[in-house]
């Protein structure tokens, strides 16, 4: 889009996506929500700039691989694009895979704003307050604006009235006036705008990813006086500076084609794999905790998804990597005894995981039970296309695809129909009952069973996990799925990863979701706010997760100095093994209005028997809150509590009290209020 050959302008080449490069056969990335659970904005940053090299290589300059959508609800459809349901969280993950597309290529962060529903997106009106939208929905995407972002692409849904893609509020209001972004805005693809006059003057200036509504509407729109020749210049502007800003990254040589798909990648998606596998039960059999496996045991796994490749949605972040793993294939590399079975008979199944010193079964989801929706949706949406196609604008993308890299089918997708899948919302949060009927056989045949759950968002398990000792979140893993399950499995690899988001015990304790509606209203309260808030105790809290350590918080405190808040302290490994854990900062403010908020965190890694310093620096602008009448932000003063933990229910956290100057120029210490300053011993025998 954007590419004038007679002036020389490139234009963008615009490429998805969060899990991988959608172009050619590049390499295949656990998802976000993975990489989510990593709580590592370092390791992200590693994995953009492998997306980014690839992408570069492949000839993209543009990409749409930064979706920030908050997990309001986990039956979303495109959870598993996203980082998790907290905009601390989400903010700094996103703002670290920013860093690494844009040492290549441009970045676009999507889809602004309050676009968490699938099914209804196209349709759905999101009505939000301004302290909801402000606090809740948008830091996230601020975040990532200051990180210096090249673009946004607007929603499908409308907010407060307004269409996302010609959104005065959303496009001009908050992201030009407020925050003074500098980039450019384009449309989410095909649908993403309904009027052209208006998105043009309201801030939108590409439409994607074809010619359509502007082309069709945009010219009688400039006779009439609806837009202006002013508004189609600052779009041209926005777009030519955005190029030029980033004309040293754009204009380096591409890396050779070999990047895609290298060794190099494939060990880090294996990597990554490993460090996104959390670890939510770990009870012992007979005196001993059932992982990680000991050396020589027989293994049985069963389960439709065992062996096959699952990488999760086949809609706009598919990506065609041919190199795929599956579990099985990831543990038949390092264990010699392998035995497996479908489950699609629980006799047959049963008997297996009766033989077998251990039992893991591995059950969830496809691309056919979440993911991009693309189906049936308003019909009069039909009449934004063109009348037909216009032949040089035809000629030109045919020479465009015979200009792109060969690339191959993957043999997984081989049975798969030309074409995006359906996908959609989930109908449901529970498993099939043909897995829970699969666990619960498997577990009454051998008392060490073991479930992995393949997922890109929160699964409840109160039916079902009481009934085994051992229960893995693996996600859809990417290329090397089953290598990182392995790692962790076996012990290679310690587990560090914590939940991004809260698993409750039923769904009753979620914000209503209907994947049906035309209009929902979004509050201040999702995820581990509401649960608190309700005094539902969740199954698996926001940010939990076990390891094959334990660890203790020492010496916590906070001081306020230069317009932030500076939370230090000392985290031991009292365990037998080399670990990491990850260190949470939460908040509550002077009035007790608004919820509690994640502000910081740390993963902090400690050798067996050690100690490690932790730092976590809060500015001040995380804490500020939001006055409706001014529509500005009220800075923050007085005394504020925090926790320090390591989940969002911590039974045994650090108490502090920070007090923040009404003029925040000075800097103080603050004394830590706590029980005791003796190391808190914790282990990783179940959840709270």
């Amino acid at each position: 889009a954007g590419q004038i050959d007679r002036l020389g302008i490139p234009g963008i080449r615009f490429a998805d996506g969060p899990r991988g490069a959608v172009i050619g056969n590049a390499t295949c990335f656990p998802v976000a929500m993975a990489r989510g659970a990593t709580w590592d904005p370092e390791l992200e940053e590693q994995v953009g700039d492998a997306i980014g090299r690839e992408l570069k290589a492949l000839g993209a300059n543009l990409t749409g691989a930064v979706c920030v959508n908050l997990l309001r609800h986990p039956a979303w459809g495109r959870a598993q694009e996203t980082y998790g349901e907290d905009p601390c969280h989400v903010g700094a993950m996103g703002a670290a895979v920013t860093r690494g597309l844009q040492r290549h290529v441009m970045a676009t962060m999507k889809h602004f704003a309050c676009n968490s529903m699938e099914n209804a997106r196209f349709t759905v009106d999101v009505e939000v307050d301004d302290v909801a939208l402000h606090e809740v929905y948008l830091p996230h995407f601020k975040r990532i604006a200051d990180e210096g972002i090249a673009a946004v692409m607007s929603a499908y849904n409308s907010v407060n009235g307004e269409w996302c893609g010609e959104s005065h509020q959303l496009l001009t209001s908050v992201l030009r006036d407020e925050w003074g972004f500098e980039g450019i805005v384009i449309s989410d693809w095909i649908l993403g705008l309904r009027n052209a006059a208006t998105s043009l003057r309201h801030g939108l200036d590409i439409e994607m990813p074809y010619r359509m509504v502007r082309a069709q509407h945009l010219p009688a729109a400039l006779e009439r006086g609806d837009a202006s020749w002013d508004d189609v210049d600052r779009s041209v502007l926005r777009l030519l500076s955005t190029l030029l800003r980033f004309d040293a990254v754009l204009g380096a040589p591409p890396p050779d084609r070999s990047v895609v798909g290298s060794a190099r990648h494939r060990d880090l998606a294996r990597h990554v794999a490993a460090r996104s596998t959390v670890l939510l039960r770990n009870e012992p059999v007979d005196g001993t905790p059932v992982l990680p496996l000991a050396a020589g045991q027989r293994v049985a796994v069963i389960g439709a998804l065992a062996g096959v490749v699952n990488v999760g949605d086949g809609g706009s972040s598919d990506v065609w990597d041919v190199d795929c793993h599956s579990v099985v294939d990831g543990l038949r590399d390092v264990l010699a005894d392998v035995d497996v079975d479908d489950g699609s008979d629980l006799d047959r199944a049963t008997r297996l995981a009766a033989s077998a010193d251990v039992a893991l079964v591995v059950v969830g989801y496809t691309y056919l039970d979440e993911g991009e929706y693309i189906g049936e949706t308003d019909s009069s949406l039909m009449g934004l296309f063109p009348p037909g196609d216009e032949p040089d604008v035809l000629d030109l993308y045919a020479g465009q695809l015979e200009q792109l890299p060969a690339f191959d089918k993957p043999t997984h997708l081989r049975g798969r129909t030309r074409g995006f899948s359906t996908g959609g919302d989930r109908t449901s949060l529970r498993l099939s009952d043909a897995d829970v009927a699969l666990i619960r056989a498997v577990a009454a045949a051998n008392p060490r069973t073991i479930v992995s759950v393949q997922s890109g968002g929160a699964v409840i398990m109160t039916e079902w996990v009481e009934h085994v000792p051992a229960v893995v979140q693996s996600w859809f893993g990417g290329c090397r799925a089953g290598q990182g399950l392995a790692d962790v499995v076996t012990g290679a690899v310690n587990p560090s990863a914590r939940l991004p988001f809260s698993v409750p015990r039923h769904e009753d304790d979620l914000p209503p979701f209907d994947r049906s509606a035309t209009h929902a209203v979004y509050d201040r309260w999702h995820g581990w706010w509401r649960l608190e808030r309700d005094g539902s105790v969740p199954l698996f809290p926001f940010g939990f997760g076990l390891s094959y350590t334990d660890f203790a918080l020492d010496d916590v405190s906070a001081s306020v100095e230069a317009h932030q808040v500076v939370v230090t302290g000392m985290l031991h490994n009292i365990g037998p093994r080399d670990g990491a854990d990850v260190v949470q900062v939460y908040a509550a403010a002077p009035t007790s209005g608004g919820p509690s908020r994640l502000i910081g965190f740390a993963r902090v890694e400690v050798a067996a028997g050690g100690s490690a310093s932790f730092d976590i620096t809060v500015p001040f602008e995380s804490l500020q809150t939001r006055d409706p009448e001014t529509r500005s932000w009220i800075a923050p003063t007085g005394t504020y509590r925090l926790t320090v933990g390591r989940h969002a229910t911590d039974p045994h956290p650090r108490r502090l009290t920070v007090e923040l100057p009404s003029q925040q120029t000075s800097s103080q210490q603050t004394s830590p209020q706590q029980a005791s300053q003796q190391p808190r011993h914790e282990h990783g025998d179940g959840a709270p």
